[in-house]
């Protein structure tokens, strides 16, 4: 359970001390009170969560950083504390909106069989079609008077079949067999696996920087690979009621008292931390679970990576300008939006009654602060086939270090344990998603346990997803 700081010292002393309640701290703490250990979570934010924080404005719920998350990730599963957690998923696959039309692309719920295998990604026209832009490419052989068929943002059926047979293959892959393949950047690796460039750029492109944060596909092979088996295994979705959600949850099934916000830790050691305001708590061991740079902050010689930059654009509308719960990709790169949804259709708790939340994801460094929603409702304009004029702004968040970037060679395994008694958690650990965090946070406290001699508790249960 969360709880505000407001003595002058925290004098009770603990067995684990957790510096930073973000979904790996958060998760670390559960595996350990699971275990029998007495832990203390220390925040120095007023609240829980870290960079899944969402915001409250007018009724709606805005996320700062909105992340996508999977039904098939296992962490969600593995960890106590969310098994009451509710999901709201888009619609199967997602639209990619490409030369004024809406195409669809999506995973069978059997990618095994063989049929699925050359179903796996279709494309079909979702929308009314839009004035074609001038010079776009065409399929040869159209009848005569009338225009050619676009070609879509998934090649011909010949592309499409072979990237279906290869998603079917990626889907029925054992991740631990995915993390042993050689290792590239993510976009050389798919050009080198043979699909044809308007493949990569029309669909696997803007799919893994939906997912990844890095539309210049710099991202080691191996992590790509992992986010393509979540996609051609379950269903992208997000936290009922905001990404805020999962941490508050951890944090309200913890035992009373454990969490503390607004505890600014100045130096750690151990056995102890030291506080600014707090006094020192003394403790058997120490687990940090903040961000790379601020770890580094408090043990000088951790290395910081290089990260992706996200921006994420609110808007409200009086009616929603697409019909379904769709993550929406822009193929064509048309503007600074990667990805877009109305997330009120995803998500109705996320909006007040009547009115509809659409939520944009800018990747890389945005166009000025002046120029962005003037960019933004332009290409949105183009990709929801609608007038932006009369929508309002509701909020605009930037984090230069939304996302630890994963170049290769990339260790998804990068040590948690630093000495015994001293360990490190956090999504700049293993693969910089909420899967990542998540699973960091319980291999942390595995290793922890296991120096202590303590036999950690056996926990698996279904996840909720709401309809």
């Amino acid at each position: 359970m969360l709880e505000p700081a407001r003595e002058a010292h925290i004098s009770q002393d603990v067995d684990v001390v957790i510096v930073g309640a973000g979904a790996a701290g958060l998760a670390a703490a559960h595996h350990l009170t699971r275990a029998g250990l007495t832990t203390a979570v220390l925040e120095a934010a007023p609240h829980v969560g870290g960079r899944m924080a969402t915001d409250k404005v007018d009724g709606f719920r805005l996320d700062r950083l909105g992340r996508l998350l999977s039904t098939s990730y296992p962490e969600l599963r593995r960890t106590p504390g969310l098994d009451a957690l509710a999901l709201r998923s888009f619609s199967p696959g997602v639209l990619l909106h490409s030369e004024g039309r809406h195409h669809r692309a999506y995973a069978p719920l059997n990618p095994r069989s063989a049929r699925g295998a050359l179903t796996v990604v279709r494309a079909l026209a979702s929308a009314p079609r839009l004035p074609r832009p001038a010079g776009a490419a065409t399929r040869p052989g159209g009848p005569p008077g009338t225009s050619a068929r676009p070609v879509g943002p998934l090649g011909r059926p010949v592309d499409q079949a072979r990237l279906g047979a290869a998603l079917a293959r990626l889907a029925a892959t054992p991740p631990e067999t995915l993390l042993s393949r050689p290792e590239l950047p993510a976009g050389r690796a798919l050009s080198a696996r043979g699909f044809p460039p308007r493949t990569v750029d029309g669909f696997l492109r803007p799919l893994l920087a939906a997912l990844l944060c890095d539309p210049a596909l710099t991202t080691s092979s191996r992590c790509a690979d992992l986010a393509l088996h979540a996609f051609a295994t379950g269903r992208l979705c997000v936290p009922e009621g905001g990404a805020d959600a999962l941490p508050e949850l951890l944090a309200a099934t913890l035992p009373p008292g454990t969490v503390r916000t607004g505890v600014h830790v100045t130096a750690v050691s151990t056995t102890s931390v030291t506080t600014r305001d707090h006094g020192e708590l003394r403790c058997r061991s120490l687990l940090l679970a903040t961000g790379a740079r601020a770890a580094a902050g408090l043990l000088p010689g951790l290395r910081v990576p290089a990260f992706h930059p996200v921006t994420v654009v609110h808007h409200t509308a009086d009616e929603p300008p697409l019909g379904e719960p769709a993550l929406l990709l822009d193929a064509d790169r048309s503007g600074p939006v990667a990805h877009t949804a109305v997330i009120s259709q995803v998500d109705p708790t996320r909006a007040p009654a009547g009115r509809a939340l659409i939520t944009s994801t800018v990747l890389g460094t945005p166009p000025s602060a002046a120029d962005l929603d003037t960019a933004v409702r332009a290409q949105l304009a183009r990709l929801y086939g609608t007038s932006t004029r009369r929508w309002e702004l509701l909020g605009v968040h930037h984090d230069p270090e939304a996302v630890p970037a994963m170049p290769p060679p990339h260790d998804l395994r990068r040590p948690v344990r630093l000495l015994a008694g001293l360990y490190v958690c956090g999504d700049h650990r293993g693969t910089s998603t909420v899967q990542g965090a998540l699973r960091s946070g319980r291999r942390a406290a595995r290793a922890l346990l296991t120096d202590l001699g303590v036999r950690p508790a056996p926990l698996e249960k279904p996840l909720r997803t709401a309809a």
